[in-house]
């Protein structure tokens, strides 16, 4: 982030999937968080049904990876920027909490959900 402080407005990672709480503004302008977090099950491996992702780990067997659900969330941050300097004003973490009740289509995948509980 300090490489680019001060020529970009806001700065941010997207990949461990764990949100950060160093969400700051930087003394050259810039918004920084080092991760945002995911968008997606909370309660799972990657977005995975954990028990699909043990299963395959602990017995080196391919195994579906299914899409977990229940508890999902979208994380994320909000920045107020200076439209006249491109410098930051404010940063802000967010989390919106939801429930998914059923495994979504996952184009990843490729196929239709499947929606046994095996």
């Amino acid at each position: 982030g300090h490489y680019l402080d001060g020529r970009a407005s806001f700065i941010f990672g997207t990949h461990t999937n764990i949100p950060t709480a160093d969400a700051k503004i930087l003394p050259g302008g810039s918004a920084y968080i080092t991760d945002l977090g995911m968008c997606g099950p909370y309660d799972s491996v990657l977005g995975r049904r954990k028990d699909r992702v043990i299963k395959y780990m602990t017995t080196n067997m391919p195994h579906s990876f299914d899409v977990a659900t229940g508890d999902v969330r979208l994380s994320g941050a909000i920045t107020e920027i200076d439209e006249t300097t491109g410098r930051a004003i404010s940063i802000e973490r967010v989390e919106v909490v939801g429930e998914a009740s059923e495994q979504a289509y996952d184009a990843d995948d490729a196929r239709t959900p499947n929606h046994s509980n095996s």
